[in-house]
């Protein structure tokens, strides 16, 4: 698994320095809220530290892309999640983490979209089960934008002041940093759980959620 991770992140990293590296960003952050498992902020990151002044420009492609790619997992968990949709959680390891969103989806709606979909909680995950449960489609997108934009535009941010030394760390220890990816995972689950206006009686409801059924 980590031999294919690697192959990924380098294949990955290798679009950066490619003359058409703005569209492989868009490219990256569009398939990544439906099915790629490695998230863009990396590619994003390079691009900002090789040209700076395009930041902006680089955080607003990556943002568009990904509310583009988020309506293809809100399509896929709308009217294609028995044929393709299950197969996808099941293979990215979210077959636990599926009833659980799908859960915080239905009580929280939006709320759960600009929360989860500002923290590390895999995206793709948001989306599929966003359409799973039948969201209402225009509170999606414009939650799906706030939320991708803030991300964005902090690891666009972030990147540009000290985008050597976190490309040295990730570089060197790619296991440990996707073993800490995974704990942020759990903890963006957790935010969920701690807004405004959470009741115990629904978090107990939602963490013990093993099965899920679509609309309602």
């Amino acid at each position: 698994m980590m031999k294919l991770l690697r192959a990924l992140y380098d294949w990955t990293m290798d679009k950066a320095a490619h003359p058409h590296a703005v569209w492989w960003l868009a490219f990256f952050c569009f398939i990544e809220s439906s099915f790629f498992p490695i998230p863009p902020h990396p590619l994003l990151g390079l691009m900002c530290l090789a040209e700076p002044k395009k930041a902006i420009r680089f955080a607003l492609v990556a943002t568009l892309s990904s509310v583009a790619g988020a309506l293809l997992g809100y399509a896929i968990g709308w009217g294609l999640y028995d044929t393709v949709g299950a197969q996808l959680i099941s293979l990215l390891g979210l077959s636990e983490s599926f009833p659980v969103a799908a859960c915080y989806l239905r009580e929280y709606d939006v709320e759960a979209i600009l929360i989860a979909g500002a923290t590390p909680v895999p995206f793709k995950l948001l989306t599929i089960t966003a359409g799973f449960v039948e969201m209402a489609l225009v509170p999606f997108i414009l939650a799906s934008l706030a939320a991708r934009a803030m991300i964005f535009m902090t690891v666009g941010i972030l990147f540009r002041l000290f985008g050597a030394p976190i490309k040295r760390i990730i570089d060197k220890y790619l296991g440990t940093v996707t073993a800490v990816f995974v704990i942020l995972v759990v903890g963006g689950f957790l935010a969920l759980t701690s807004f405004s206006g959470g009741s115990e009686e629904v978090q107990d409801k939602c963490e013990a959620a093993t099965e899920v059924v679509p609309g309602d």
